[in-house]
């Protein structure tokens, strides 16, 4: 089997940062907080509820390991060349997967360039994926140049 490559853990956890843990928590746990998309996400952006109880960081990396897991096997569902690939490869397009989600990497041209192993097109594709809340990220432009640097 296949696992989440470090790269893709690596990406997630500095894009994604342990948010959102008030002064007021003397355990210092993460809370429910609206991402620049729009989503109620806590953690390392696992989506949740609004009223999620608070996490701690070691409950947060357990949902992170889940969520990866997911996105690992949705990016080898749409784009099982990358079973094939370094691992770089696949770590980027997990990543993106884990921030977008399986249905944007299922419909877009980045899936297509990706199975057509045209690396060049596929970085390009990537750095297209950079709006939230309809507006450009500043996190999302260094994420996907990030992404794109380690298809190499």
């Amino acid at each position: 089997m296949i696992e989440v490559p470090q790269a893709a853990v690596d990406l997630a956890k500095q894009f994604e940062g342990f948010q959102r843990v008030p002064k007021f928590d003397p355990e210092r746990r993460a809370h429910p907080y609206i991402c620049p998309a729009g989503y109620w996400t806590i953690g390392f952006g696992h989506l949740c509820k609004p009223d999620h109880p608070p996490i701690t960081e070691a409950e947060a990396e357990i949902y992170l390991s889940a969520d990866l897991q997911s996105a690992l096997k949705a990016t080898l569902r749409y784009c099982p060349i990358l079973a094939t690939e370094p691992d770089n490869r696949l770590a980027a397009i997990v990543d993106f997967t884990f921030n977008l989600g399986a249905g944007r990497l299922q419909t877009s041209t980045l899936r297509l360039r990706i199975n057509q192993r045209d690396w060049v097109t596929t970085g390009q594709e990537l750095r297209r994926w950079v709006y939230g809340g309809g507006r450009v990220q500043p996190g999302l432009v260094r994420r996907r140049v990030m992404e794109a640097g380690l298809l190499g």
